[in-house]
């Protein structure tokens, strides 16, 4: 689905996409608040916000599986493969495979909230 840009009070699914992995348990769980704090920003705007660890993360605690990474990236991009746009708050590995995931289906990536609201107000 094509977003148009030029509309004003869209109201979009919107991937938020950041950093997850980390050296600690309690850093992993930081970053995830982050993208968490800022999809609430999002949902608060009009827009529903998806973030992929959050689709990924219950179901790796019970699978028995290998390359959990591997799992974990296709729940993740199969979850932002729905999304109208992408909020990238920083990159990462994991992160700019979805970026770029949602840049190859000509759909939009924004930096800030600010974008967002600038193009939807």
């Amino acid at each position: 689905m094509a977003v148009n840009l030029t509309k004003k009070h869209i109201n979009m699914i919107i991937g938020v996409a950041g950093p997850y992995s980390a050296d600690t348990a309690e850093q992993r769980q930081i970053n995830l608040d982050n993208m968490n704090k800022v999809a609430a920003r999002l949902l608060e705007l009009g827009h529903i916000p998806i973030i992929g660890m959050n689709a990924a993360i219950p179901v790796l605690e019970h699978a028995n599986v290998s390359d959990k990474y591997k799992c974990t990236m296709d729940i993740s991009l199969a979850v932002i493969s729905t999304c109208d746009a992408l909020l990238l708050l920083e990159e990462s590995p994991g992160a700019n495979k979805e970026r770029d995931l949602i840049l190859a289906k000509g759909r939009p990536v924004f930096k800030s909230i600010d974008e967002i609201v600038a193009i939807t107000k």
